[in-house]
């Protein structure tokens, strides 16, 4: 595991032992994330919205990259850190949600109802308006369309019978447009501008600047951490193409200069 899931799980050992009630020896066998790069997600499972409608991924999502954390909103220990990572990170990337990409939260708790989500809403819109909570999905589902879509993305959980509690992981998947899991952000907390690189290229060229495009090109994203980090070999390349093309204009621009 990395240091980074290994952080979240120390945040979950912490709140667990303040409840009074020490982790499972086995807990890393039972609970994380199991990247699935590129898998396909049941986008069309169906679930419930705040409101009580019926929702999917799919009718939300419209074709936009998706920012998607799986969680309970009765959880006395990480999810209500997510969500608030979640706002914090939204609010501060230049991307518009609701608009550019799209948010979703999912319950992993069978007994959980639209009136816990939509409180778990009014809550994030009171204490982050800026993040647009009110556009975000927030659902329950049943256990088959919980279980289909976290084992698509690779979030494992389970409910500890000592105290009724889920035990989980935290993290965001961003799933590119066409439903297929694209990266993977792990913990409570996110860096704006690598999620922001993240929406942009699961977008394939629908989100994002020119400069965008080019630090894509430059760097690479390192599934370990979450994070983009510069390739040297493809900034050479960069640099040696921007030298190249430097060159030939200035041979142009010469050319024509001599009489």
């Amino acid at each position: 595991m990395t240091r980074v899931i290994l952080a979240a799980f120390s945040l979950l050992f912490v709140a667990t032992a303040f409840a009074g009630v020490p982790p499972p020896r086995d807990l890393d066998a039972r609970a994380g994330f199991d990247q699935h790069i590129g898998a396909k997600v049941p986008m069309d499972a169906p679930l419930v919205d705040a409101d009580g409608d019926a929702a999917s991924l799919a009718t939300v999502a419209q074709g936009k990259p998706l920012l998607l954390a799986f969680g309970y909103y009765r959880c006395p220990n990480l999810c209500d850190l997510t969500l608030h990572a979640m706002a914090a990170a939204v609010t501060r990337m230049p991307l518009r949600a609701g608009e550019d990409y799209r948010v979703a939260f999912v319950s992993i708790a069978a007994d959980e109802t639209a009136a816990d989500a939509s409180e778990a809403r009014d809550m994030l819109e009171r204490m982050a308006p800026r993040a647009q909570p009110k556009h975000w999905l927030w659902a329950t589902a049943r256990p088959l369309a919980v279980d289909q879509l976290t084992r698509s993305v690779g979030f494992r959980y389970f409910r500890d019978p000592r105290d009724g509690q889920y035990v989980h992981p935290a993290g965001i998947v961003v799933v590119s447009p066409d439903g297929r899991v694209a990266q993977y952000f792990f913990g409570v907390d996110y860096d704006a501008r690598a999620l922001r690189l993240a929406l942009v290229d699961a977008s394939k060229g629908q989100l994002g600047s020119v400069i965008d495009r080019l630090v894509l090109l430059c760097c690479g994203y390192d599934p370990s951490t979450g994070r983009y980090s510069l390739l040297i070999s493809r900034l050479m390349i960069a640099l040696g193409c921007a030298f190249l093309a430097a060159m030939a204009v200035g041979g142009l621009w010469l050319r024509r200069r001599t009489p």
